[in-house]
């Protein structure tokens, strides 16, 4: 047998909310997860990483994290993104999971790869 017990000077909780107690969570913006893999400080890993914090100031507003992943020195990471080339892209958050491989210098293409753009369908 379920016994309740009331606690002295508080009203009993039944399922209803105090709109004048409850505070309104304000909207918080993503955070997107970035994770960028590189085989060393190649040119185009540096362009790849350039390009990558450019596009997230623009477009994020700073509401992103990016992870460079170095696979010369921990290869077996590759393993858990299964990544087959690099420079590639990988955004964990928000989900689904994303990759864009290469340097990152087609802006329009990045931006619909993170689904920050619309695809603008067939020309």
């Amino acid at each position: 047998m379920a016994t309740s017990k009331k606690t002295a000077g508080k009203p009993e909780n039944n399922g209803s909310v105090d709109r004048k107690k409850s505070k309104a969570t304000p909207f918080k913006r993503p955070v997107w997860e970035l994770r960028l893999y590189v085989a060393g400080m190649t040119p185009t890993s540096i362009r790849a990483f350039e390009n990558l914090k450019r596009l997230c100031e623009e477009h994020m507003h700073g509401a992103y994290k990016i992870q460079v992943v170095d696979l010369l020195e921990r290869p077996m990471l590759a393993r858990g993104d299964q990544i087959i080339a690099v420079p590639t892209l990988v955004r964990r958050l928000p989900t689904p999971v994303k990759k864009i491989i290469g340097d990152l210098s087609n802006t329009e293409r990045v931006l619909v790869g993170l689904d920050l753009r619309p695809a603008g369908g067939w020309r």
